[in-house]
């Protein structure tokens, strides 16, 4: 008889901490800025977050080992092109899905996602995000609630 070994969900438990961010700036300058603000040091990640054919989702992170943390900034939008096939006029036209990552709150543009063991000071953080003049408004999200929370684990 083979034995069956299963991991229960606590086991996977992670603790992080989700910002959600509402800003107009492209990935690469919302980048610069924060890593201006916080004095960090994110980087591109040379390959993308791919939950589908369709969904492929630029990611940036950081490993601040100061403080033992990970943090990661992701786009909540995808825009991919699609293969369609189509007997219309437009048959030969590219086209494109738009897609989010976390679907519950689509309005958001980008999500700081931060792994850590200690406290994080969320208010002062929030306080150095919003100083960046595009940035539109920064908050902190309950992942807990989330229905689309397998998203956020990469």
């Amino acid at each position: 008889m083979a034995t069956v070994h299963k991991i229960s969900g606590d086991f996977y438990e992670e603790s992080f901490t989700l910002i959600a961010l509402h800003s107009t700036m492209p990935d690469f300058s919302i980048v610069y800025a924060i890593n201006e603000a916080l004095m960090s040091s994110f980087v591109r990640v040379s390959k993308d977050l791919e939950l589908s054919e369709y969904e492929a989702f630029p990611f940036f992170e950081w490993q601040d080992d100061k403080h033992d943390r990970y943090w990661t900034l992701i786009s909540n939008e995808s825009l991919k092109k699609e293969r369609l096939m189509r007997d219309d006029l437009f048959q030969n036209e590219p086209s494109y899905a738009k897609r989010h990552l976390i679907p519950e709150y689509k309005d958001v543009d980008y999500f700081i996602k931060i792994e850590h063991d200690d406290d994080l000071n969320e208010a002062l953080l929030l306080k150095k995000l919003m100083t960046i003049p595009r940035i539109i408004t920064a908050y902190s999200l309950n992942a807990d609630i989330l229905k689309s929370r397998n998203n956020l684990i990469f």
